[in-house]
C-alpha cells in the first residue's frame, strides 16, 4: 500500500520552553509532501523537508486554530524549513524498517531515520484507532545535528524534543 498528503497526515508537535515562554506557542505542524509505502515486512517513508507548514499553535495539547496569524505563520515556516531543517541542502526526511510485529490492532517497525544528513536507529509503534492507524515518534533534535530554534538569545526557545505524528487509512 502506498500513501501520500491526500489520505495519510504527517504531523510535527514543538514545545516551547525559556524565559519568554508564556509569550511563545506550542505549534502544530504538517508535512505538505511526502510518501508512505507498507509492505508486507517492510515500511519506507519519505518526506519533504521543505514542504512543512504551520497548522495551528497549541496550548495545552489542544489546537488554538485562531491564535496565529498570516505573516505569524510565514515567518514561523520560513524559520523551520530555512534555519532549523536546512532543507536546501537535506531536501528530504527518510526512514527504512522492517516491520518485526503485526497484529490487528498494533505493529511494530525497527529502523533508521536519516533527517538533516544524520542516519540512527528508530522503531516505530503503530496502533489502530478505529478507521485508522497512527504511528508516533519522539525525536531529539540534536541527535540528528540539528539545533533547535531559539531567539532573543535563547529566552525563547524550542525544547530539543519533538513529536511526530503519522496516520492512514487502515
Amino acid at each position: 500500500m502506498r500513501f501520500d498528503a491526500a489520505h495519510a497526515r504527517c504531523h510535527v508537535l514543538t514545545f516551547k520552553e525559556g524565559l519568554l515562554s508564556r509569550v511563545a506557542h506550542d505549534l502544530k505542524l504538517r508535512a505538505g509532501r511526502f510518501t508512505l509505502a507498507l509492505e508486507e515486512d517492510r515500511v519506507e517513508l519519505e518526506v519533504d523537508a521543505g514542504s512543512l507548514k504551520v497548522v495551528c499553535a497549541r496550548k495545552d495539547g489542544v489546537d488554538q486554530p485562531k491564535v496565529l496569524g498570516f505573516l505569524e505563520r510565514t515567518q514561523i515556516e520560513r524559520n523551520v524549513v530555512k534555519d532549523v531543517l536546512h532543507a536546501k541542502r537535506f531536501p528530504t526526511v527518510r526512514y527504512v524498517g522492517r516491520i518485526v510485529e503485526r497484529r490487528e490492532t498494533q505493529g511494530r517497525a525497527e529502523g533508521e531515520l536519516t533527517l538533516h544528513g544524520v542516519t540512527r536507529p528508530l522503531a516505530l509503534t503503530a496502533r489502530r484507532e478505529g478507521e485508522r492507524w497512527m504511528a508516533e515518534a519522539e525525536l531529539h533534535q540534536p541527535d540528528f545535528g540539528i539545533r533547535p530554534y531559539s531567539a532573543l538569545l535563547g529566552a525563547l526557545k524550542i525544547q530539543p524534543g519533538v513529536q511526530v505524528v503519522f496516520d492512514w487509512p487502515a
